[in-house]
């Protein structure tokens, strides 16, 4: 069963954005801003060495954005054009950095034990989070709890779980973009999905308390 992340609500699509952006509407751009930048920095943060530069991947992805937005020519979706441009920026700033990456999140054994049975499958499939994150307002604890749990996976796996979970992007697009295999993708899915899940259910029940 597939577990379901609360997404940034699209009051207005790509495609509007864009179209008043090309406008030249400034606010258009501060909303995009807004939608994405999160999302870059986590996705940076996987290539380069700390925090800083990864914001400073960010700021430079934005900048190119607004160099080439002219060119582009919606081949592909704004988003994934958009987390292209991030991904080559943050690889090169990287390289530079001598930063390596490992992919592989299967250090935490209990936790993999506890989900998992011996053929990998779901011991106890978990139920999707969709029902209680529809109401943003009443739910926003758990919302803050998942993002929360998200920005704690390593490096790796937090790209992948917001390029696929957060941002909507298919498994091809992700793999293609972080330069993984599909099956690599659907692996770090399958065991972030499961650590995502056991550290907002005890933050929940210790809430309880």
């Amino acid at each position: 069963m597939r577990l379901e992340y609360p997404r940034y609500r699209d009051e207005v699509d790509d495609a509007e954005l864009l179209g008043r952006l090309l406008a030249g509407d400034k606010d258009a751009f501060r909303e995009i801003v807004t939608k994405y930048h999160e999302s870059l920095v986590r996705v940076a943060r996987s290539y380069v060495a700390n925090d800083a530069s990864a914001e400073d991947v960010a700021q430079e992805t934005w900048i190119a954005v607004l160099r080439g937005i002219e060119r582009f020519e919606g081949r592909s979706s704004f988003k994934t054009w958009l987390f292209r441009i991030a991904v080559n920026r943050a690889r090169t700033k990287g390289v530079k950095e001598h930063r390596v990456v490992a992919v592989d999140i299967t250090s935490d054994r209990s936790l993999l034990a506890r989900r998992f049975n011996e053929h990998g499958m779901w011991s106890d499939p978990p139920a999707p989070f969709t029902d209680s994150v529809d109401d943003a307002i009443v739910n926003a604890p758990i919302v803050r709890l998942v993002h929360e749990s998200i920005a704690r996976l390593p490096d790796a796996a937090r790209a992948v779980v917001t390029l696929r979970d957060v941002q909507g992007l298919s498994t091809t697009e992700v793999a293609e973009l972080l330069e993984l295999s599909e099956a690599n993708v659907r692996v770090i899915l399958h065991r972030s999905r499961a650590r995502i899940r056991s550290e907002v259910e005890a933050s929940m029940r210790a809430g309880q308390k």
